[in-house]
């Protein structure tokens, strides 16, 4: 039916270099079952995000920023919303697996769409060990926390690698699964910090405890908030994994936009009160100290042993929920690219009795549980955020594109407020906060992209051109 959101195939005059016209018949036929819910949705994108903002960088951004740092949370939600809206205007318009790459493939042409597809695949896998590796820490520190007398070598390895395959295999039985498993640990960890960061508010303000001793609230200057939001927005990378799953989302045209620009709002309400928080209670120069178990150390200011123990296990569900989400994630990318041929077609195909795409989700399990054993997944989360960040801008450069174009087939359910401002904001932006990260990082992420480029060009694009001639 013409301009059904759910049937969404471009008009080729409309598009640079679509996709092949096999690709596009066989869309129709690998559809997967739409079973997540508005919640669901939020799930993903609440359960993707909470975690490096509350558990890693509370210490390391009061000691740039001091209690200013709430601030600097504050400019990464805007940045994120500015790149949420378009997204969601997108996702709305083309509700398909694949979310990014599939927006772009089809605004800005297979080359570009490739390049992205194949990074989000990577990137979320870089992610997704990368969460593992923590959740295993968390679980030992926990233990240990506890008083759990624990043995030697490197058990949290061991623990993050089998999480991951019990997450890969949960998956393949069912989205529903999975669904239904970022519900409970999303839920259970929104209330552990929701009394957390309560009892905290009202301690800073004197009613439990003393009164905050009060601090220059930017005691570096204004600068250091800046550079402090671009480290800091590494936590926001998670909305855009709800596009990801879009072709899964039930009523998208009305939970796609209330799941990112929801998770986005309420993410950056987290992390505000949790500087506010942990600033009002410790003070910058005891926060720098504690660096990265900061967050720690407040709930043992407020709690003692047991505070401690509690925030930690939150620490654990934070990483749970934000390997889940992204291992679905990435096997949707994986399935999106497969379908359009960009990778081979065997990677799309779904498992009958469960409806899932279970090529891509074992070909995202098992790279993930491998490097989950190298033990060495910092580099390759910041890398993760490096593509995270080209294909958000790209996001809002294919809005902008789209629009100018205004093909026959494009018609959202909803359209963002202030275009184009925010679009061009939200690219700027994006690619902005790439020259803030470590070199190294930057140079592996244009390596992947030169490698993402250089398959579509010898494999890919011979495909398409192979299947152009065989058509005529």
């Amino acid at each position: 039916m013409a301009g059904d959101p759910t049937d969404v195939t471009p008009d080729t005059d409309e598009t640079a270099d679509v996709v092949s016209a096999d690709a596009t018949k066989r869309e129709s036929g690998t559809e997967l079952e739409r079973s997540i819910t508005l919640l669901g949705g939020l799930s993903i994108g609440i359960g993707t995000m909470i975690g490096a903002g509350i558990f890693v960088f509370p210490g390391l951004a009061a000691g740039q920023a001091g209690p200013a740092s709430m601030v600097s949370f504050a400019i990464g939600g805007v940045i994120a919303l500015l790149v949420a809206l378009p997204t969601a205007e997108l996702a709305t318009a083309m509700p398909k697996s694949g979310g990014g790459y599939y927006f772009i493939s089809r605004g800005m042409g297979t080359a570009f769409g490739a390049v992205v597809g194949i990074s989000l695949w990577l990137g979320l896998i870089f992610a997704s060990a990368f969460y593992l590796v923590g959740l295993g820490e968390y679980a030992v520190a926990t233990l240990a926390e506890a008083g759990v007398a624990i043995g030697g070598g490197p058990l949290y390895i061991v623990i993050g690698a089998a999480v991951g395959v019990g997450l890969t295999l949960m998956s393949i039985t069912g989205t529903e699964n999975t669904a239904a498993l970022q519900n409970i640990v999303v839920g259970l960890l929104m209330v552990l910090l929701g009394g957390f960061l309560s009892y905290g508010l009202l301690d800073s303000i004197g009613i439990f405890g003393a009164e905050s001793t009060p601090e220059t609230f930017a005691p570096e200057g204004w600068l250091p908030v800046l550079t402090t939001a671009a480290l800091v927005f590494t936590s926001y990378l998670g909305f855009a994994q709800v596009a990801t799953v879009a072709g899964e989302i039930t009523d998208p045209g009305r939970n796609l936009p209330l799941a990112m620009v929801g998770s986005v709002i309420i993410v950056s309400l987290f992390y505000i009160l949790t500087m506010f928080v942990a600033t009002s209670a410790l003070g910058r120069e005891a926060l720098e100290a504690a660096g990265e178990v900061a967050i720690v150390e407040v709930a043992r200011e407020f709690f003692g042993v047991p505070g401690a123990v509690i925030i930690l296990f939150a620490g654990l569900l934070a990483t749970l929920s934000s390997a889940n989400a992204s291992i679905l994630s990435s096997s949707r990318a994986l399935f999106a690219i497969s379908r359009d041929l960009i990778v081979p077609p065997g990677a799309s195909r779904i498992n009958l009795k469960y409806g899932t795409p279970h090529v891509a989700l074992l070909l995202v399990g098992g790279p993930v549980v491998a490097l989950v054993f190298t033990g060495q997944t910092a580099i390759l989360a910041e890398v993760a955020s490096f593509l995270h960040l080209i294909m958000y801008g790209l996001i809002c450069v294919t809005l902008l594109v789209i629009r100018r174009r205004d093909p026959n087939w494009y018609e959202p359910e909803f359209t963002i407020p202030g275009y184009p401002l925010v679009p061009i904001v939200g690219a700027l932006s994006s690619f902005g906060l790439i020259l803030f990260m470590d070199r190294a990082s930057q140079v592996i992420g244009i390596f992947v992209l030169l490698g993402a480029f250089g398959w579509y060009y010898y494999y890919a694009r011979a495909i398409r051109l192979k299947q152009e001639d065989s058509d005529d």
